[in-house]
């Protein structure tokens, strides 16, 4: 199959906001590839160019990908900023750039075209290089790529490499499309998507087996599964309403969520985005060889960074642990690290995601030796709640959670069979889509920072806010180098970026205002966390913002 092809299909999608119609042309592109195709071309229709459990990365940042843009074009800076400022969409940009080339150059892109397995192949090699020159290496790959691509080819091209897709084609679309593509039914195709951790994966599987392959997908060590996820919940009360007059609370801690697996002597620790991250935790991996009592398991917990005494610090201080590649050891040392569990979800052999949350809580009391769990109480009181609330908060922790008594856990969905209670007007966690730089001791830092919900609908993000408070002088330094990586374009002292940054924010209200497209605008918004862990399309919504804006109005 050529990569045209696949250009062609996405420039289809993103004509159309018909869900029908989307899923019956990626169904209909699906049906005719060979299945060798089907698990790449699943993922660059969903704008990545691997599966979200994949070990490989892309390190190619947006600046050194304008850069082989500008050169195979000979278009200046000020041309691509125009083209940006026309469309608002890098992709479509590059596109408009290679237009402009071929018209002036006619043999400029008459080479042989590209297969899409040929593209896949090229982008893992890019994937896979690291150390002395990789840099270099990995933009002459891009450059022989983009060089032999028609203006529509790089339009796509550029979006797989950014994530930048953006046609309305999601992932719960694409479980529909690849249902209906290979004849299988979608609940075995959305349950194999949980155990796979990517769709890309089930779709891939589904091509080559059928019905049989996508059954035969269940729990299995060193294959991360997509974690069980938790609404928003504003008051003890409402948490033991919710789930029938009682419910199971557990601390909510300040950490990392990690979902740990054992195979025999093997260790495998994987973040709440499925990375692998077990290089960056020596000492958890360690401790779970040494106390997990299981051949085989795979566990769920948290990371937390613990100080001198002990005590819980600060989600910041553990980022330091996993943004550190070298030197591991010396770090482990300055910020030490403390698990504890609080899921079993498979064991020795047996898959227990459809056990009720005591049966998975009493077997992993049985397993973990000297590890911790976290604490937990049963009540139907709220009074008692509110006391094991203020317990978490004084021993340094976030709030609660609260699960139902019963329930099986259930990848991927955020339900309100766990419900999270934090003590804070609902945080929200957005994406960072500008900012400019600073003054006086800041002025060669961006320091100022516009905040973006997405639409889950149209999946742009909406400005809500700006802040320049919450970040240490050392994390405002960080967070530059980050942010100049994604620059699309600068005005003046201001710089828009691409929306891959998300941030916690705390704030004191939601106001109406004129000054946004979103007619919304956060009152002394400041940043508590950058969360590295979260990609932007789980960054909240302009839709639940509308929510809290309505409630606060109907409280007023």
């Amino acid at each position: 199959m050529l990569f045209r092809e696949l250009a062609e299909v996405c420039e289809s999608l993103a004509s159309t906001t018909k869900r029908s119609e989307m899923v019956r042309m990626v169904a209909d592109f699906l049906a005719c590839l060979e299945p060798e195709e089907v698990e790449p071309a699943s993922c660059m229709l969903l704008g990545r160019p691997f599966p979200k459990t994949s070990r490989w990365r892309l390190d190619v940042s947006w600046a050194t990908l304008a850069e082989v843009v500008l050169r195979i074009t000979g278009a200046s800076q000020r041309e691509l900023a125009a083209a940006f400022d026309r469309t608002g969409d890098v992709g479509a940009a590059t596109a408009i750039l290679f237009h402009t080339a071929r018209t002036k150059h006619q043999q400029l892109f008459l080479i042989r075209p590209l297969l899409l397995l040929e593209v896949h192949e090229i982008l893992r090699k890019v994937a896979r290089l690291s150390g002395p020159g990789a840099r270099r290496r990995r933009e002459r790959l891009i450059e022989g790529l983009l060089n032999r691509c028609e203006p529509l080819e790089a339009k796509y091209l550029v979006k797989i490499v950014t994530g930048e897709m953006r046609t309305g084609f999601q992932e719960g679309l694409m479980e529909l499309a690849v249902a209906r593509a290979f004849g299988v039914p979608f609940k075995a195709v959305r349950r194999a998507v949980m155990f796979a951790g990517d769709i890309a994966v089930v779709a891939g599987v589904a091509a080559k087996s059928g019905e049989a392959g996508i059954k035969s997908i269940s729990p299995s060590p060193m294959r991360p599964i997509s974690p069980m996820l938790a609404q928003v919940c504003n008051e003890i009360e409402e948490a033991i309403e919710a789930h029938g007059g009682t419910t199971n609370f557990e601390y909510k801690l300040d950490g990392a969520r990690v979902q740990i697996h054992k195979r025999r002597g093997e260790i495998r620790i994987f973040s709440r985005r499925l990375s692998d991250v077990t290089e960056s935790l020596p000492e958890i991996k360690n401790l779970v060889l040494q106390e997990l009592r299981a051949d085989e398991a795979i566990v769920e917990g948290e990371v937390i960074a613990v100080g001198k005494d002990g005590q819980p610090l600060p989600f910041q201080s553990l980022l330091q642990r996993f943004r550190r590649e070298r030197e591991v050891e010396r770090v482990a040392k300055e910020i030490p690290v403390r698990l504890q569990l609080f899921d079993l979800l498979y064991l020795d052999g047996r898959s227990l995601v459809d056990c009720s949350y005591e049966e998975r809580r009493e077997r992993l009391k049985t397993i973990v030796g000297d590890i911790e769990l976290t604490e937990q109480l049963t009540t139907s009181r709220a009074d008692l709640g509110k006391d094991f609330l203020e317990r978490a908060l004084r021993a340094g922790h976030e709030g609660l959670m609260a699960k139902k008594p019963g329930s099986a856990y259930v990848p991927g969905v955020r339900g309100k069979l766990w419900l999270k209670i934090k003590p804070i007007l609902e945080p929200l966690d957005l994406v960072i889509v500008g900012a400019e730089f600073g003054y006086g001791r800041r002025h060669r830092w961006l320091s100022d920072y516009y905040l973006a919900a997405r639409d889950e609908n149209t999946g742009k993000f909406e400005i809500i806010g700006k802040t320049f408070k919450g970040l240490t002088d050392e994390e405002i330094k960080e967070m530059t180098r980050e942010l100049q990586k994604l620059v699309i374009r600068q005005e003046g002292r201001r710089v828009w970026v691409l929306p891959k940054m998300v941030v916690e924010i705390a704030y004191n209200e939601i106001q109406r205002s004129p000054k946004y497209p979103s007619g919304m605008a956060l009152r002394f918004a400041r940043i508590i966390r950058l969360r590295p862990d979260k990609s932007p399309i789980e960054a909240d919504t302009i839709q639940r913002v509308r929510g809290i804006f309505e409630r606060q109005v109907k409280r007023i």
